[in-house]
């Protein structure tokens, strides 16, 4: 990681130490969720001493545990996210709406919005559906999903300006998750196309096998879309296109009656 400033920001104002520690925190995810200093170095850009360091740190400020070799998260990271649930607007706002859609339906809702190439769910409302386990798998509040697999991921994508979406197709690796995820640069364009033309998405077991997800954009009074909201649910429970018959239209009307309120 440079310690120039990113652009937009003076070099005056840049805190490259601070920088460089959330970005070590950022180092861990679902696919490692216990890392050392060689590791942390490689996933955050800097020096292994630098991340050493961070990592020291880190664990003395309550956020990460160690047992001398490995970091992992602590619970105290806990506190960012309980504080934007808290505090943020569009979960506050858009919750009511979801727990009234999973109690009409019987299905699990979500609300998502975009954090680089993942989706971040800041809003649920998760039923167990008859005879099925409670979908979808690993789905909770501040999960982060890939956007290019996922149906609310789609949806943020092609709402982006022209330019924005070919430069994010252009520098992205599309990981395939599934025999179905679209990880070639240009079908994936194509599907945003048609996401953008039809105005959802729906998107049959490429994030997940025995998953299907259908979302709408979630915009504000001036058009912009600030998140995206689906549903999910198994498909053996309803073919797709019933998928979209039956539920498109309440998402759709939620979405409409959001919109003055986000």
């Amino acid at each position: 990681m440079s310690d120039s400033a990113p652009s937009g920001l003076a070099h005056a104002d840049y805190i490259a130490g601070l920088a460089k520690g959330l970005s070590v925190l950022e180092s861990f995810d679902t696919e490692r969720q216990r890392l050392n200093a060689t590791m942390a170095a490689q996933r955050a850009g800097i020096t292994r001493a630098a991340a050493r360091r961070h990592l020291l740190t880190l664990t003395h400020l309550g956020y990460l545990e160690s047992d001398g070799a490995y970091y992992w998260l602590a619970p105290k990271v806990l506190r960012f996210s309980g504080a934007y649930m808290a505090s943020a607007r569009l979960p506050r706002v858009v919750q009511p709406e979801l727990h009234s859609l999973a109690a009409r339906t019987g299905l699990s809702f979500s609300c998502a919005v975009r954090d680089g190439d993942f989706v971040v769910i800041v809003a649920r409302s998760a039923v167990r559906e008859s005879g099925d386990r409670l979908l979808a798998h690993g789905v909770h509040l501040g999960s982060r999903l890939p956007v290019h697999a996922t149906s609310t991921g789609r949806v943020l994508l092609a709402a982006l300006p022209d330019a924005e979406r070919a430069a994010w197709l252009a520098n992205t690796g599309l990981r395939r998750l599934t025999a179905h995820t679209v990880n070639d640069v240009a079908a994936l364009d194509a599907v945003l196309g048609e996401v953008r033309r039809q105005d959802y998405c729906l998107a049959v077991q490429e994030h997940e096998l025995g998953i299907q997800a259908l979302a709408v954009p979630l915009r504000d009074m001036r058009g912009n879309t600030l998140a995206a909201l689906n549903v999910v649910t198994a498909t053996h429970r309803m073919q797709p296109q019933e998928l979209v018959r039956q539920l498109l239209p309440l998402l759709q009307e939620a979405a409409r009656g959001l919109r003055p309120l986000v």
